[in-house]
């Protein structure tokens, strides 16, 4: 596996797939045929589908400079290598001297046919959940620890840096308030939410409330176009950082044990997307959200001191509670249901973390077993409810005609 920097990318939303993706194949593409004058850029598939939504097309047109480029959506081509695949076309004087095939595969990172992968060292020997846990078992380490010995020397360094933008991202989207670009009348919530506290709040209710504020701020604020950090998509990144808040300041945990804990995270997420997909289009958001909540259940597992057992358990509970989840964004926004679910996925987190105190072994499925099945069950999934916005809450809203201006 990878360096799980992979995972943890920083950058603008508001998708990982269709704005940092489609960016960088641009830029690419721009890097070795600067000398055109004009270009020419076919999305297909979810990229074709929810592209405007995405802002695909201003992403695809900031990787080539602004110089004129045709956008074209194709939604009927079929056979395709994968969900979010687009073709680049470069011209000059009018004749078509240049092309290019590119794939935007999830997490931002993409796969241009005909060209050999950026060069990435893998640096983990090891690729299953069962693996780690072996190796660990056998060394008397966390996986923290383990995550320290193979990945790069400054993996740590790197992960609080994660941390303050993920820290920053909050404050941000607790202090702004409006409507969300997009036409539907999204108004940011976060900040109400986080000041609605009443006298005779329970302390569950204050958790709830505190939690999906941070999750409402980070996914309004990625929703907006500001910088988020992928955990492990754009779509998803709210869930991972409102937990660690949470747990931080209930907890006064210090920063040490939430580096820690992102490195934990981390893993998990790495895990999904070595041997499964943590793309929206190519598996619906049971691959996003669902590997979010993974990621924060083992983190908070992590946080409290919890064994490996009890990391894995509460990671599988997060996955194979959102197995079948489909990703249908309305208008190709990432707002509904993308900002609700994350905090909702959030408190799943929570939920798993605290069965896994209780439960783990009475245990019967593998977190490996679960991200083979989260994968077959996304490919078995109808392409309607893969971001394309055809089907699920998408098609019934259009269908009812609720947008008002």
């Amino acid at each position: 596996m990878y360096s799980i920097k992979d995972i943890y990318k920083i950058g603008k939303g508001p998708s990982s797939s269709h704005t940092m993706g489609p960016l960088k194949a641009a830029r690419k593409f721009y890097s070795e045929h600067s000398d055109c004058d004009a270009y020419k850029v076919i999305l297909y598939g979810s990229l074709a589908k929810t592209g405007k939504g995405h802002h695909t097309d201003l992403a695809v047109k900031e990787g080539l400079c602004n110089i004129h480029t045709e956008i074209v959506y194709d939604t009927v081509a079929k056979d395709l290598p994968h969900e979010n695949t687009m073709d680049f076309f470069g011209y000059k004087d009018g004749v078509e001297t240049c092309t290019m095939r590119a794939m935007s595969i999830g997490g931002g990172d993409i796969e241009i046919i005909g060209m050999e992968a950026d060069e990435m060292l893998e640096v983990y020997r090891h690729r299953h959940f069962s693996e780690i846990a072996e190796y660990c078992k056998s060394k008397n380490i966390r996986i923290s620890d383990y995550v320290y010995e193979f990945d790069n020397p400054d993996i740590k360094e790197y992960l609080r840096k994660v941390w303050h933008v993920m820290l920053d991202c909050i404050k941000s989207g607790l202090s702004t308030r409006g409507i969300l670009e997009g036409g539907i009348g999204v108004e940011r919530r976060a900040q109400a939410l986080y000041n609605s506290k009443h006298i005779d709040e329970s302390p569950s209710i204050a958790e709830n409330r505190l939690v999906c504020a941070y999750a409402f701020a980070v996914g309004e604020e990625n929703a907006d176009f500001g910088t988020v950090v992928t955990a492990p998509t754009c779509g998803s990144c709210s869930v991972l950082p409102a937990v660690l808040k949470y747990m931080s300041e209930k907890r006064n945990i210090g920063e040490d044990k939430i580096i820690d804990a992102l490195a934990v995270a981390g893993i998990i997420g790495n895990i999904v997307k070595t041997n499964a997909s943590i793309s929206g289009a190519e598996c619906g958001c049971q691959a996003e959200m669902g590997t979010a909540s993974s990621m924060a259940a083992a983190a908070l597992c992590e946080l409290l001191d919890m064994g490996i057992d009890q990391i894995e358990y509460a990671a599988e509970v997060s996955m194979e509670h959102q197995l079948g989840l489909t990703c249908d964004p309305i208008k190709g926004l990432v707002q509904i249901p993308c900002i609700e679910r994350g905090a909702v996925s959030a408190m799943k987190a929570i939920n798993a973390m605290t069965l896994a105190n209780f439960l783990t072994d009475s245990g019967k499925l593998s977190f490996d077993q679960v991200v083979d099945t989260m994968y077959k069950t996304g490919k078995d999934m109808n392409s309607r409810y893969r971001e394309t916005s055809e089907g699920g809450l998408a098609d019934l809203f259009t269908f009812r005609n609720r947008i008002t201006n």
